[in-house]
Formats: structure tokens, C-alpha cells, sequence
């Protein structure tokens, strides 16, 4: 009878690594423990930290291996380079040396739980030269775990060592971190991400492009763990050729929801030209071919950042970067400068904050979008109010060493030329200073952001002076307006225009020959307010 097929292993657990040389990205810690080893100056409680996947448990059980590697003829000890093949190696790899315990501190939160490691922990090791405990998740435990749990990290015995993991050390009692050695472990970066890959790869003997694992090692943010099992996904998800799997970056994108680098691009472009039929379209063309919303902003954020580095002189380039994409940032950088940049990148941030929480996405990334096409390119308050001293267009201003930007840019509000517009802008933030603008103030003079009036009658709400001052202020911000109180001139006041000029309408309609003839017919008539409405 035949061997029955072993079961697949996913590839997070296949290349888990077996000795430091094979951790990547964490070179200071392996030099750390390495000499320390070596000095013979071990720590009896370590606690790694860092996020999901970047190897604390992987680490944990290296370092078990190190200090209970025993060498291939069984005469060795503690060492950086544990051999692999020695029995202590061997188990430890393997998950069940009797003398390396692990716990999930996520599911023995409770004191007993830790108890029952005191317990046990003061008896000498059946066979290891040290007896390891590895709790992963420590910041789980309760109160009264980490309670019991001190002592012994402070006075173990000779032989025990403890090894404690977490992704959230802020959770860890100050009292437990300083009875430990802490090391912690740095996001790897998306560079040794996707050359760890593709050695992956060359040991599947699968075919992928080198974009495909860019998008990957990118995706992954800094954890080997969540990497790999895009990685084994890609490879499911690979078309078979004449030979073995191939893994295309068209694959990846329409696997992880990306949007690719060139529609990004072309997304961003169109928002900075203003063009809010073709943005909108771009959007639901990517929505239609599986890009999620959420990894649309987030392209939006890293373009615009890149973007914003370049503009500070700083060089991104990077051999997955295409000849287009270095122009295209190139020239946004020279055309931008960093006040509009910097807008655009909050109001992308909180779009991008609106998406994720958002019960309609695709909706509020459009509404985010366009609310970032009117808001993210307005010059600044002090550059607005001199372009409009200054009687420039409320357009984008020259950046430096460069042409000025054409970027859609409106201004906030409309600068009143007449009477009748100046009370039209007071109503919008105070209404009843704007009917006593109407009714008892007369022009004097009007030339933005100066305004002098002649006032029939007192304000009977406060200083008019102040209030008229604080309301145009609210209502073109940037400008800081100047009002003036004339003791004479300005003529009348629109109440007294409007009434001139109904007296005036009415006056006309009674020298016509129909109504001089019926009022003389009927002396006692009087003339109707809605026949002087018709009339005018």
C-alpha cells in the first residue's frame, strides 16, 4: 500500500525561519542576542513586540533554539547558530520539546493559568539545558495573572527562561517591561519583503513577475506572515501556462483590489484639472473592474505624498517606478507648491477615514473626492486676501520657479460692488443686521475690504461698528474688512429707495386715464397695494 500524500502546508508556515539567518529584517536584535550569547550575558526574561507577522513567535522559539542547541555531536552550547540537527533543535522546530512550553495568553488569561507555570517552573528541565516558557499575546492576561507573573520574571531560577510576546506592549504593565529585556521588532521593509519572495517563489518553482511581489511585499505592510498568505493566494489564483503557474501583477491587483499605479495617476491628474464628470467617471470605471474604494484613497495618499517629497527635494525613485510615473510626479511637484498640497492631503486623509467607516463606500469616496476638488487647491487666507486686494483671480498663485498651477479654485464668497449686495452677504451669517443695513444705513463708499455707511437710525443690538465688521469677516474669510461710520453723504437708504420708488409707481398709475376716471366716479376709492404690485 502506498504512503498516503503529505498534507499541504501554507507557505507562512513552510518558511517559517529556522535560524537567524534567515530572520530578515531584524538585524539589531539578532546582533543583540548574538552578543550576549557569546559574553555569556543572557537576559532571564525577554519581551518582544511589534506588529502582526514581523516574527516575535518565530523569534521566541530561535532563541529557545539557541540556548538549548547542543551541536551535532551533542557537546555544544548556548550559540547564535544553533545547528539544527541535534535533538533540542529538532523538537523545538518542530513544536513539542517538553521543556519549551508555549501559552496563548489570549485564551489562559487567569491567574491559575499562570500559577500553574510558578508551579513547575522551579523543577529542573527533563533533558533541555534550559527550560523555556513562550506566552504569545501577554498583553492579554488579566490584572491578577500579571500580578503572580512578577516574581518569577524578577527572581527565576537558574535554569528558566521567559519569553514573552505582543503586538500591543502599551497594554504591558510598566512593572512587567522592567523586569525584561525588550526588543523590538521592526516592520520589514516592502524591498526584503519581495526579494524573500521571490526566492519563495524559485522553491515552488512558480513564475511571477516582479511587480506581482511588489504588490505584495507592498500589501503587506511590513509583515512577512500576511505577505506569504497573499503570496499562496496569488499562486492559487495563477493561470497555468505551458509550464509552471505564472503570477501577474494584473492578477495581484484584481486578487487584492488594487488600482494600478496608472489610474491612480490619471485619478489624481483629473482632480487637480478640476474636470468633475471625468473624475466621477475614472472612479466608477475602477469600482466596476473590483477596485475597492478604500485602496483608491489610499493611492490617492501615497501619490500625493510622493509627490509632496519630491516637491521637498528628496528621491523616491525605485526600480518598480515607471518612467511615466517619476514625470507625472516630477511635474506635479514643480507646478504645486506645499500650502495646496498639504490641504489636499488632509482632506484625502479624512475621505479616506469617511470610506472605511462609511455605510455607503463608493459614495463617500466620490463625495470625498469632489469636496477635495473644490477645498484641497484654494490658496491660503493671507494669499487670497492679496490676490483680491490686489484684484487678481482667485486662482492657484505661482509657485516658486514655476508657471502657476491651473487648478480649480473658487473663492469663498463673491465681493459685494453695490448696497444691495452688501446686505445680501451680511444675511447669510445675520440676518437682522443685514435688515438694519437695508433700512437704516446709506452708502457712502464701497471698495472691498473697505465700506463706509451714514446710519439713520442707531443699531439697537450693540456696537453696529463691530457687528458689520465680524459678519463680512465670516463671510470672506481671508480678508480682514474695514468699516467705517460717515456722519454724512451716501444718499438714502434702500428702504428709502424702495419707498421712493413704489411712490413713484403709484403716482403713475393715478394719472392714468382709467383710474383718474373711476376715482372721480368713486371718490371714497382708494388705490389697492396689489394693483401697484401688478402695475410695476
Amino acid at each position: 500500500m502506498s504512503d498516503s500524500p503529505q498534507p499541504y502546508r501554507v507557505l507562512a508556515r513552510k518558511y517559517r525561519p529556522n535560524s537567524f539567518h534567515e530572520l530578515i529584517g531584524q538585524d539589531a536584535m539578532v546582533q543583540t542576542l548574538a552578543n550576549a550569547i557569546r559574553r555569556g550575558r543572557l537576559a532571564h526574561a525577554f519581551v518582544m513586540t511589534g506588529v502582526r507577522g514581523v516574527g516575535k513567535t518565530s523569534t521566541a522559539r530561535l532563541i529557545a533554539k539557541a540556548l538549548n542547541c547542543v551541536g551535532p555531536d551533542g557537546q555544544g552550547g548556548p550559540t547564535i547558530d544553533p545547528c539544527g540537527v541535534c535533538d533540542p533543535c529538532q523538537k523545538i522546530t518542530e513544536g513539542h520539546h517538553i521543556d519549551v512550553i508555549e501559552m496563548d495568553a489570549a485564551s489562559h488569561t487567569g491567574v491559575d493559568d499562570i500559577r500553574a507555570i510558578i508551579d513547575v517552573a522551579g523543577k529542573a528541565g527533563y533533558s533541555a539545558r534550559y527550560k523555556v516558557y513562550i506566552i504569545d499575546e501577554v498583553h492579554m492576561l488579566s490584572r491578577n495573572a500579571f500580578n503572580a507573573l512578577l516574581k518569577s520574571l524578577e527572581e527565576p531560577p537558574q535554569h528558566v527562561k521567559f519569553i514573552l510576546a505582543t503586538t500591543e506592549i502599551n497594554k504591558v504593565p510598566v512593572t512587567i517591561l522592567s523586569r525584561c529585556q525588550r526588543f523590538d521588532l521592526r516592520r520589514i521593509p516592502a524591498e526584503l519583503l519581495a526579494v524573500h519572495f521571490a526566492h519563495v517563489i524559485e522553491k515552488e518553482g512558480v513564475t511571477a513577475e516582479g511587480d506581482a511581489l511588489a504588490l505584495i511585499a507592498q500589501a503587506a505592510e511590513g509583515s512577512a506572515r500576511d505577505g506569504l498568505s497573499m503570496l499562496d493566494q496569488a499562486i492559487a489564483h495563477a493561470e497555468m501556462g505551458d509550464g509552471d503557474p505564472v503570477v501577474t501583477a494584473t492578477q495581484v491587483r484584481d486578487m487584492l483590489g488594487l488600482s494600478d499605479r496608472g489610474s491612480t495617476r490619471r485619478l489624481l491628474g483629473l482632480l487637480l484639472e478640476g474636470d468633475t464628470g471625468a473624475l466621477l467617471g475614472a472612479v466608477r470605471d475602477q469600482y466596476a473592474l473590483g477596485v475597492e474604494p478604500l485602496a483608491l484613497m489610499r493611492g490617492l495618499l501615497e501619490l500625493t505624498h510622493a509627490v509632496t517629497l519630491v516637491k521637498a527635494g528628496r528621491d523616491i525613485a525605485s526600480p518598480g517606478q515607471s518612467a511615466e510615473e517619476r514625470e507625472a510626479i516630477a511635474d506635479w511637484a514643480s507646478q504645486l507648491g506645499f500650502a495646496p498640497l498639504h490641504r489636499l492631503w488632509q482632506l484625502l486623509l479624512k475621505g479616506h477615514d469617511e470610506v472605511a467607516s462609511a455605510v455607503l463606500p463608493i459614495e463617500s469616496c466620490e463625495m470625498a473626492l469632489l469636496r477635495a476638488m473644490h477645498a484641497g487647491t484654494m490658496p491660503d487666507p493671507a494669499e487670497l486676501a492679496r490676490m483680491l486686494r490686489e484684484g487678481l483671480p482667485a486662482g492657484m498663485p505661482a509657485p516658486q520657479g514655476g508657471e502657476p498651477a491651473k487648478l480649480p479654485s473658487e473663492p469663498s464668497a463673491a465681493l459685494p460692488r453695490t448696497m444691495e449686495e452688501l446686505v445680501a452677504l451680511v444675511d447669510r451669517s445675520k440676518p437682522s443686521l443685514a435688515n438694519h443695513l437695508n433700512d437704516c444705513a446709506a452708502l457712502v463708499s464701497l471698495d472691498p475690504p473697505e465700506v463706509a455707511v451714514r446710519l439713520t437710525h442707531d443699531w439697537p443690538q450693540g456696537d453696529f461698528k463691530r457687528d458689520l465688521t465680524q459678519a463680512l469677516n465670516s463671510a470672506v474669510p481671508g480678508m480682514k474688512w474695514t468699516v467705517r461710520l460717515e456722519e454724512s453723504g451716501g444718499g438714502a437708504t434702500l428702504q428709502q429707495k424702495e419707498q421712493a420708488e413704489k411712490a413713484a409707481a403709484r403716482a403713475a398709475i393715478m394719472e392714468t386715464p382709467v383710474v383718474k376716471a373711476a376715482m372721480a366716479a368713486f371718490p371714497d376709492a382708494e388705490l389697492d397695494d396689489k394693483l401697484e404690485q401688478w402695475s410695476a
